[in-house]
């Protein structure tokens, strides 16, 4: 297994796999009171089985090259994860995401952990287009899309139910060229 170093601080970004369930469902029952109000991935996760099922959805994706996923460890306790929701080499394009737990929080681990994706998306699979989706509500989501500089291409009006409230969901999107041209 391989770690990507994400700064001077000990963070690290690693394959988030099947075997880590029990890990990754104590870390989810960390973060589910800050992850659970924006998207349904927590609810995903509620118990072992559950767990291991949604790691297997992701290792099926990634062996299919449609998805990946990542966790964010920090001194050694997986704290957060992103990943690329979407992953369509086709057409170029593909979404990445991210959850977190307070203990990461305020660090910029989020920030650092998908400049990795969007590079490793970029450089060496040539993807041309990066979306985030974030609900308008999830202000910590939009200021990432901001610090990575990417666009506000529009707003989808009352785009999804969820907890029994509808939610706008913004639409941030950053292209190759424009990534290469930040970076450089």
């Amino acid at each position: 297994m391989f770690a990507v170093s994400l700064g001077d601080d000990g963070a690290e970004l690693r394959p988030l796999e099947v075997w880590q369930a029990e890990e990754f469902l104590a870390h989810i029952d960390r973060a589910r009171e800050l992850v659970d109000p924006w998207i349904p991935f927590a609810a995903f996760a509620t118990d072992l089985a559950s767990a291991r099922a949604l790691l297997q959805r992701y290792a099926d994706k990634q062996a299919a090259d449609t998805g990946r996923l990542y966790g964010i460890w920090l001194d050694g306790t997986l704290v957060g994860g992103v990943l690329f929701r979407i992953f369509d080499t086709e057409s170029g394009n593909c979404e990445v995401g991210c959850w977190l737990e307070s203990a990461g929080e305020g660090r910029g681990l989020v920030t650092r952990s998908v400049r990795k994706l969007i590079d490793w998306a970029v450089e060496e699979r040539g993807m041309h287009r990066v979306e985030w989706v974030a609900s308008s509500a999830n202000t910590r989501s939009v200021a990432v899309a901001k610090r990575l500089g990417m666009t506000r291409d529009g707003v989808l009006r009352e785009s999804y139910p969820y907890r029994g409230t509808r939610h706008d969901s913004e639409i941030w999107s950053v292209l190759a060229p424009e990534w290469r041209a930040q970076r450089g």
